[in-house]
């Protein structure tokens, strides 16, 4: 299906606002795949992928008469993807069943955290913390993890192995995860960045 008009689009957001299913349809075909996409890169899981699209366009059909048709769709549905992604991870933090399913399938997940998610005052506590680490694993996860570099540029800067930085990486995520108390309020940023490549 062809991508509809930013006009198109607005005629049938003032529709969905009305309760009309047609232009909900339409709308749902022209962003399911885009969707998909963005949401298979977190997820790694095409089951997992199809249970949030599902849950985010009943959300869109719930709150339909919130929608503003002069701001971005776009943009409203994929906040609303990555935030349902986070309410997943969230989840999974607290349920040890649904961790290792995460763990035993997605095995390389990788969740860019925004900086409004992620505070400055989080960013220097969570520093302090990696500082704790030995040298050799303080660098792998700052390449990985902070400067987002993936293992083949890791293995040429540090010259070692990609199963040495999945261990740093196992390793590195363990330490952070038993230094933050859920008391902490930086446990759900910094538990969403530690699903990385590898782990």
């Amino acid at each position: 299906m062809a991508t509809i008009t930013k006009t198109d689009e607005k005629t049938l957001l003032l529709q969905l606002k009305q309760g009309d299913e047609l232009a909900f349809e339409i709308l749902y075909n022209n962003y399911k795949f885009r969707l998909a996409g963005n949401l298979f890169k977190l997820l790694k899981s095409d089951d997992l992928v199809k249970e949030i699209l599902q849950e985010l366009f009943f959300k869109i059909w719930e709150g339909r008469a919130q929608i503003d048709p002069e701001k971005s769709f776009k943009s409203y549905l994929f906040r609303i993807g990555e935030n349902l992604v986070y309410d997943y991870f969230r989840k999974a933090a607290k349920d040890k069943r649904l961790m290792n399913k995460i763990m035993d399938t997605s095995s390389e997940i990788y969740l860019h955290i925004e900086e409004d998610i992620l505070s400055k005052e989080n960013a220097e506590l969570l520093q302090k913390v990696v500082d704790l680490m030995p040298p050799q694993r303080k660098q792998v996860f700052t390449l990985c993890k902070l400067e987002g570099k993936s293992y083949k540029e890791v293995e040429q800067i540090l010259g070692i192995n990609a199963k040495t930085i999945s261990s740093h990486m196992l390793q590195a995520n363990r330490f952070l995860r038993n230094h933050f108390k859920p008391s902490a309020g930086i446990v759900v940023p910094i538990f969403l960045g530690l699903l990385l490549k590898g782990f």
